[in-house]
């Protein structure tokens, strides 16, 4: 026995052993547990990549300013700042890739035959070995009538069905039991095939479409475009977008020249209470106004909000976050004459001016939420908050010279010095605008429409394809009709389905009773 089994063994090794390099390597590429690895190991690197705060995303300078020499050294030669452009990263979305293809030019023809060449015949004792199988009678005129009794059952359960003919050929036997080849009996059979939900069994290769469209929109993403997170202040204008690249821990800025400029013309907080702070549980929507200057289609304006993105030529602009540094949006300035106490109110936006009755031209130049004198006695802000609201203003009167008046939003005796009269009136700022000190904007360039591609084609068609695989499954059923000896006609009936048993035997059971009332449906 150990000899036999020795030679059995040597012969299975010696057939392994003959298999040409080339297919070992292209199995072991096309195999599922290495493709389950791989996938694993990308989940791994792409949580490092969120733990891991990437560069050019906003809070990236205080969370690198945190790390000690050693992390920021070894962070920056593995590449951790920047993973998803990594070679490493790369390489592995290409050999994982490969392996969804592979798989699949491995195992699909497999998969397509069910739909291409089902299986409408079957014999008794192969539906008697399947998952679900049952035997009843029928009273009927034929084997027809009983064929097109069943059709109709497999229909009302939604089932597509198949009739098929076939003839068979038995010998009787004499008295002593052998076969008499003289005496010759034909049996007609009718095999009644249904099936649903077929194509389900292709549903894991459009898993796998979904799957390698995403990874190609995104290496598209990656490769020839580039996202960068940027502080919109009211009133700046550039052309560039600073980025940042790393060599080991050597961190180098270098700009990237657009084909316009923009202009943040105006930065709104919608809060849900406007007495309250403008953090963001108070916080309904951010609204940044920009206005793009470009040399070959001139100017255009947009608004970007949280939910409404703006694009053009091929830059996505998306609402990141805030720059939580309290300012105001505009201002409105209550004015009292010293001459005869007369009042006037003025209201300026941001970076904005307005004039008096007299000729008298205010500039809005600066708010300070919580005012206090710094550093050689220079006005400044304790915090963000709105503690001591100030607006900084610059006036200049009729022929006069321009002067810097403070307007606070408390009253300020006129024997304090920067809260004196100026300019002939007693400056005080009634009301404002809470709105921060800056937006910033997830700035996504993509010409080639990488993103649409990974997330609307392949994020949106892979969780398609997923509850498509999942929800639903292929669900086939046989039954063989035979005449008896007693003039009846024997119902072989047998199912299967590729998920979902317990769901399909109920199922099964359900189409039993429909076929015969009078048979126990709890199977055989």
């Amino acid at each position: 026995m150990s000899a036999a089994k020795d030679t059995i063994e040597s012969r299975v090794s010696a057939r392994t052993a003959s298999k040409p390099m080339i297919n070992q390597i292209v199995g072991f590429l096309s195999s599922v547990r290495f493709g389950v690895s791989l996938l694993i190991l990308m989940v791994v690197l792409s949580i490092i990549g969120m733990v891991i705060i990437q560069q050019n995303v906003q809070g990236f300078d205080s969370y690198y300013a945190s790390l000690t020499p050693a992390e920021r050294s070894v962070y920056g030669a593995l590449g951790l700042f920047d993973i998803y452009h990594s070679w490493y990263y790369n390489v592995l979305l290409l050999i994982l890739s490969l392996n969804i293809i592979l798989a699949s030019i491995d195992r699909f023809p497999t998969a397509w035959a069910y739909i291409a060449n089902p299986k409408v015949k079957a014999t008794k004792d192969w539906l008697l070995n399947q998952k679900v199988h049952s035997s009843v009678t029928l009273p009927a005129e034929s084997e027809s009538a009983a064929g097109e009794h069943i059709k109709r059952t497999f229909e009302s359960e939604r089932f597509k069905t198949f009739v098929s003919e076939a003839e068979t050929t038995e010998y009787a036997l004499d008295e002593e039991g052998r076969k008499d080849f003289a005496n010759v009996i034909r049996r007609k059979q009718i095999v009644v095939f249904g099936e649903a939900g077929k194509f389900n069994r292709i549903g894991a290769y459009i898993v796998h479409v979904a799957l390698l469209t995403l990874f190609l929109g995104h290496f598209v993403a990656l490769r020839t475009g580039f996202d960068a997170d940027v502080r919109m202040i009211p009133g700046d204008e550039s052309d560039q977008i600073q980025m940042i690249q790393f060599e080991l821990d050597k961190r180098e800025r270098f700009n990237v020249q657009l084909p316009f400029s923009i202009k943040t013309t105006d930065i709104q907080q919608k809060l849900i209470n406007p007495s309250g702070s403008i953090d963001v549980p108070n916080t309904l929507d951010w609204r940044t106004q920009i206005k793009i200057t470009d040399p070959e289609y001139g100017e255009t304006v947009a608004d970007v909000s949280l939910n409404k993105p703006f694009s053009y030529r091929g830059y996505r602009f998306f609402q990141a976050s805030a720059i939580t540094m309290g300012s105001a949006r505009n201002i409105d300035l209550q004015l009292t004459a010293q001459g005869d106490g007369t009042q006037t109110t003025l209201t300026i936006p941001r970076n904005g001016a307005g004039s008096l009755p007299d000729g008298t031209y205010v500039e809005y130049e600066e708010f300070l939420p919580d005012f206090v004198f710094g550093a050689e006695g220079k006005p400044d802000t304790r915090s963000g908050e709105y503690n001591n609201p100030v607006a900084v203003l610059g006036v200049t009167p009729p022929g006069g010279e321009r002067t810097r008046v403070f307007a606070f939003a408390g009253n300020i005796g006129d024997n304090i010095p920067v809260g004196a009269p100026k300019l002939g009136y007693k400056w005080r700022l009634s009301s404002f605008e809470k709105s921060p000190f800056a937006h910033v904007l997830s700035i996504k360039y993509d010409p080639y429409n990488g993103a649409f591609i990974a997330w609307y084609l392949g994020g949106f068609g892979l969780m398609g394809a997923l509850a498509f695989v999942f929800a639903f499954s292929h669900r086939r059923v046989w039954a063989l009709i035979e005449r008896n000896p007693f003039g009846a006609y024997a119902v072989t009936l047998g199912g299967d389905t590729n998920r979902n048993d317990a769901a399909f035997e109920e199922r099964f059971a359900k189409l039993i009773a429909k076929v015969d009332p009078r048979a126990d449906t709890g199977g055989e």
